[in-house]
């Protein structure tokens, strides 16, 4: 089971988001248990960068796995982990700065500048659901920087003009905060998690001397699990075998 839960995490870091879905239909049921949840979750995420002079919040789509891990003296206290490969954090509006390139500067001048940076997150939350199957979690989230960049936009004669900026190296490669999130466990299927979930960051987003400036997102997620119909049917079969009565030898010959 570890080695497939370490093998399910690296592919998933370094396929692309479309092949994702594939691998988890084929490792699934493996990896659903009693005491183990796994499926798919994304959704949309709502964020912005603390201390920053913008004009809104940046809106990006997210997707990863989850593992529900539940405690087998008691059911409703769980940990859930998991992966959020494509978590998009940053800022819309930033006001435009100088490129260096008295060119772009002038090209730009007067449009604006959206911040889009993107982490491997990593959620190590203690959950905890009610017998109405609301729960609430919270706990650390961790971050690996993948990309960063400054997306300069301008409408010329109606026209939008953009630019990309790599700013990988102003960011730190390290992000961490704390979340905290509720949700639901709906009744449907094999059950449906739905969650809002707001992250606030601890480590300041940029390098250098400058003005610390913090990560701060809004989730709301739906939670698919994987394979839990097969694997519960699988287990059904299974004790099914193990429950044959098998008739004594003496019984099972024919009478005469």
């Amino acid at each position: 089971m570890k080695k497939g839960l370490l093998l399910l995490i690296a592919l998933f870091c370094i396929v692309p988001a479309h092949s994702q879905v594939l691998i988890s239909l084929i490792f699934g049921d493996k990896l659903n248990s009693p005491f183990l949840e796994f499926g798919l979750e994304g959704g949309v995420n709502f964020s912005t960068i603390s201390d920053l002079d913008t004009s809104g919040t940046n809106l990006g789509f997210n997707l990863g796995f989850y593992f529900d891990i539940r405690s087998k003296q008691n059911p409703a206290w769980m940990i859930n982990t998991g992966v959020i490969v494509k978590s998009p954090m940053g800022a819309h509006g930033i006001p435009v700065y100088s490129l260096n390139d008295a060119t772009l500067d002038n090209t730009f001048a007067g449009g604006s500048v959206n911040r889009e940076i993107r982490y491997f997150n990593v959620p190590i939350l203690i959950k905890y659901q009610f017998r109405n199957n609301i729960y609430l979690k919270t706990g650390p989230q961790f971050g690996l920087l993948a990309k960063a960049f400054d997306e300069f936009t301008r409408e010329v004669n109606k026209d939008d003009v953009v630019y990309k900026k790599n700013i990988r190296d102003q960011i730190r490669v390290i992000d961490a905060g704390i979340a905290l999130g509720a949700g639901y466990h709906m009744k449907i299927g094999n059950g449906l998690n739905v969650t809002v979930q707001y992250y606030y960051g601890l480590v300041p987003v940029m390098k250098g001397d400058g003005p610390n400036v913090y990560n701060r997102s809004l989730y709301v997620t739906a939670g698919l699990p994987i394979g839990k119909g097969k694997a519960a049917q699988r287990r059904a079969e299974k004790e099914a075998e193990l429950n044959k009565i098998v008739l004594p030898e003496d019984e099972a010959k024919p009478q005469k």
